[in-house]
């Protein structure tokens, strides 16, 4: 059983990421047996978030409004700058 379905806002806060950040391209994560399929949006400098979208298509769809790419992050893993970013007030 998943844990919540997608939820528009949930897609509002990927648009809105997009909108405010530069470099963004999305990672799209399947469904698991606790959640959704989710995309992660990643900026140029590594900041993320991570939204449920429902389905692959939704998140690819969402992908080509917004004019950024869309990978399977099962495939090509995610990028070097996600890792290696510290959201403020994290330390070293």
């Amino acid at each position: 059983m998943l844990d919540r379905e997608a939820s528009p806002d949930d897609l509002a806060e990927l648009r809105d990421f997009a909108a405010t950040r530069s470099g963004v391209e999305f990672y799209v994560e399947p469904e698991t047996t606790a959640t959704d399929t989710t995309a992660v949006a990643v900026a140029s400098d590594g900041e993320w978030i991570r939204r449920r979208v429902g389905s692959p298509v939704v998140a690819r769809d969402l992908a080509a409004e917004l004019g950024i790419p869309a990978y399977d992050a099962a495939i090509v893993g995610y990028p070097d700058a996600m890792r290696r970013y510290r959201r403020p007030g994290q330390g070293h």
